[in-house]
């Protein structure tokens, strides 16, 4: 059995909602359908992305910006003496 239930959602991007409300009505579904089903995919996607292990060696480098050069080593100092 499937329930229905009303909703308001605030705080939604005006010209994202207009464009997804367009679609929906290309595609001939009600706006609560598609709302539905953005909801399934969104949940899919984000349990699909809680299994995956993270592997340290897919990290990336980051640059942290000028003035943070030796940052690494500023903190084995704090953390094991100099």
């Amino acid at each position: 059995m499937v329930t229905c239930m009303n909703i308001t959602i605030r705080d939604v991007d005006d010209i994202v909602f207009r464009n997804f409300k367009a679609e929906a009505v290309r595609d001939n579904t009600t706006l609560g359908n598609a709302v539905t089903m953005a909801m399934k995919l969104w949940l899919e996607q984000y349990k699909e992305d809680r299994r995956k292990k993270r592997n340290l060696m897919e990290l990336r480098p980051f640059d942290w910006g000028k003035g943070t050069e030796s940052s690494s080593l500023e903190v084995d100092e704090i953390l094991y003496g100099g």
